[in-house]
């Protein structure tokens, strides 16, 4: 990868050179608020950590079809192409063996969207809104457990929904392109009663998935229904409704290259994925008051995966496998509360209870239905004795009765240096309790216990961590640009993973989630925003990170384990290499934006990241991407609408999942372009 400085001077030095050029007329938006922090509506300058917020524009202007590909643009965080294995997005990397990374928090309009089913992680392959729907996403880069519980340990992606009463009419778009890209959605929204809004979307979205030059095929469908319902009652109370379901259909296994005809594996035949998650949400607000407010949240969601396939090779009983399954479920109900103690100072708390439920015959066999209740207590405050001083700190509790007690602290001071300038100081302290599985799981491919089976542990630590950061805000709105620097140091403490803890010499040490290292994560990061024109926006980001791996206490005990592990001690290398490497040291993206004359926007994108590891067997080199946009909206006949063209990896194939090494063509992102015609009725 080429040096920042080849690809950010160039850029400095005309910044320089044509902010003093601009018209000072040009309005230039201040920094906005964000509440996804501390969960009080806050100036970013105020805020206890760094944010990204990613706006309607900037959604539309990348020209993403997937959700997660937008996270290309914030720093220090990682992502790839959906192929047949999940997208997966990850923020400092610290990835595993699972497929539904569960160290970052992601929620629409309050709801987690993480699952029992999928690991306590997110399925990116069914996220539930459409970009469409989207106003804005914000993203905590930063742990955040005190405010958002154990997910939310590295950060939190919070994507907030359009209010209905924006939505007007009917609105279809279709898009049609190589790969075999088909996109279809159906949008409406309206008033009903005196004081109701509804929005209402179906969308479906199709390809052929990624190159298929391996042993391996690829294929995705989803569909979605999302709706929502507004009903302001009176002055002091609103009703809000939301529900919907999505589901999915990708293509799994393997081909079996040396047969003849050429079949699927035995042990993973060619198959369809089915996935599916049915979801509601309904909420009370109540305003006690100009500056306190009252809610109450209730969400249910239930998550299905069937791919089950007969693997010959089991003995009866046994033979039908379905890894993905088979049923997930979760109930949450929270109550939260903002008041001002003083005109000095903010405060929110709140309490919430969960109960998550899983079911699966392969990986949960023989134990039925198991359930877990979490109990969480949090509260947040914002204290601001003068004009260029704020403090924020923070507590929560939550108690899981699979994985006990945990309390986590934050605290921080912001310095108002200048009304333009700002400095951060902060401490925060998560912990992240572990799926269902890793506690209970019962995977058993016999009768007899071997070493390719999965046992649950019950005596499974939190993983904990301890974060300190420096971050500078930079506002200058007579030069219509800002700047977020974040210098951050966090350390990862009983890092959980699958290993099989006994000697290789004993065949009947199962497999099972152990914490086994200790990690330290430290770096920079910054994003740099500047609106040179009314017309032009120009985005830059950049990360670079080190990670420093150990074995911890537990680790260190299963490694002295007499003779060889199979799993760990012979292949240790393989577990440093995947904690050291989980992150690319170096990535940086570049935004640009322009209107240009009789109504045409173009944009276009580059991406540069360093080579990582997703999984102990996996290596993707360094690569580079970029991504263009050019759309035409018109007016005819009284109707509007929108004329696009996308295209993506336009600077041709390149890996982003895996493919370095002995295996240099699997996963092939190569170049893929469509056309978009959106009508609005």
């Amino acid at each position: 990868m080429k040096t920042l400085s080849r690809r950010v001077l160039p850029l400095l030095l005309v910044s320089a050179f044509s902010s003093a050029m601009a018209d000072e007329d040009i309005f230039f938006a201040e920094l906005p608020v964000v509440g996804s922090v501390s969960r009080l509506q806050q100036r970013l300058a105020d805020a206890p950590a760094s944010v990204s917020v990613i706006d309607r524009d900037m959604i539309r202007a990348s020209g993403v079809r997937s959700l997660n590909d937008i996270f290309r643009l914030v720093p220090g965080f990682q992502t790839f192409a959906h192929s047949d294995a999940p997208a997966r997005v990850t923020y400092h990397g610290i990835t595993d063996d699972n497929d539904f990374s569960p160290r970052v928090q992601v929620l629409i309009d309050g709801r987690s969207l993480h699952s029992p089913l999928f690991r306590g992680g997110m399925n990116w392959a069914l996220v539930p809104v459409a970009l469409e729907d989207i106003e804005r996403i914000e993203v905590v880069r930063g742990s955040n457990s005190v405010s958002y519980g154990t997910n939310a340990f590295l950060g939190v992606v919070n994507i907030i929904t359009i209010d209905p009463s924006l939505v007007r009419g009917v609105s279809v778009s279709a898009s049609n392109g190589n790969q075999g890209v088909r996109d279809y959605t159906v949008r409406g929204g309206g008033a009903f009663g005196d004081a109701g809004n509804f929005r209402l979307t179906y969308q479906e979205a199709s390809d052929d998935g990624l190159d298929n030059s391996y042993n391996w095929r690829d294929k995705y469908r989803n569909r979605r229904l999302d709706a929502r319902f507004d009903y302001q009652v009176n002055s002091s109370d609103a009703l809000e409704l939301n529900f919907g379901k999505v589901d999915g259909r990708f293509a799994r296994g393997r081909l079996d290259l040396e047969a003849t005809p050429v079949v699927g594996e035995a042990g993973d035949p060619l198959r369809n994925l089915e996935e599916s998650s049915t979801w509601m949400q309904m909420r009370w607000l109540r305003t006690l008051s100009a500056d306190a407010d009252f809610s109450l949240r209730y969400t249910f969601s239930e998550d299905k995966g069937n791919e089950s396939f007969i693997d010959p090779d089991y003995p009866p009983g046994f033979e039908e496998i379905n890894l993905s399954g088979d049923w997930g479920q979760r109930h949450e109900l929270e109550a939260v509360h903002h008041f001002s103690p003083a005109g000095n100072t903010r405060v929110v708390w709140g309490a919430s209870w969960r109960r998550d439920a899983m079911s699966s015959n392969t990986l949960l066999r023989g134990l039925g239905t198991v359930k877990r209740d979490v109990w969480r207590s949090f509260a947040n405050g914002e204290w601001k004795p003068t004009t260029w001083l704020t403090a924020n700190l923070g507590v929560s509790n939550e108690y899981d009765t699979l994985a006990g007690n945990q309390i986590s602290p934050r605290t921080s001071l912001a310095f108002h240096l200048t009304p333009e300038n700002t400095v951060r100081l902060g401490y925060s302290q998560a912990w992240r309790s572990s799926s269902i599985l890793a506690y209970r799981a019962n995977y058993r491919q016999g009768p007899t216990i071997t070493r390719n089976d999965q046992i649950g542990n019950p005596q499974l630590p939190a993983e904990r961590l301890d974060s300190w950061e420096l971050a500078y805000l930079g506002d200058w709105r007579a030069l219509r640009m800002s700047l977020d620097v974040r210098h951050f140091r966090e350390k990862l403490t009983d890092r959980v993973m699958l290993i099989r803890p006994g000697p290789s010499s004993n065949p009947v040490t199962p497999r099972s989630e152990q914490s086994i290292q200790d990690i330290d994560i430290q770096g920079y990061e910054f994003q740099w925003k500047w609106s040179p024109f009314e017309t032009t926006r120009i985005l830059l980001n950049h990360a670079s990170i080190k990670i420093d791996s150990r074995f911890s206490d537990h680790g260190e005990t299963i490694a002295a384990v007499e003779g060889s592990n199979l799993w760990f001690t012979s292949d240790v290398e393989k577990y440093v290499n995947l904690a050291e490497n989980s992150a690319p040291h170096h990535s940086s993206s570049v935004m640009f934006m322009q209107k240009l004359p009789y109504g045409f926007d173009f944009s276009l994108s580059r991406y540069w990241v360093d080579a990582m590891k997703w999984t102990r067997n996996t290596n993707v080199g360094k690569y580079k991407r970029t991504d263009a946009r050019l759309a035409y909206p018109f007016s005819l006949a009284g109707q509007r609408g929108e004329v696009a063209y996308t295209v993506q990896s336009l600077n041709g194939a390149h890996n982003e999942q895996r493919g370095a090494g002995s295996e240099p063509t699997q996963r092939t992102v190569d170049r893929r372009h469509w056309l978009t015609l959106r009508l609005d009725l």
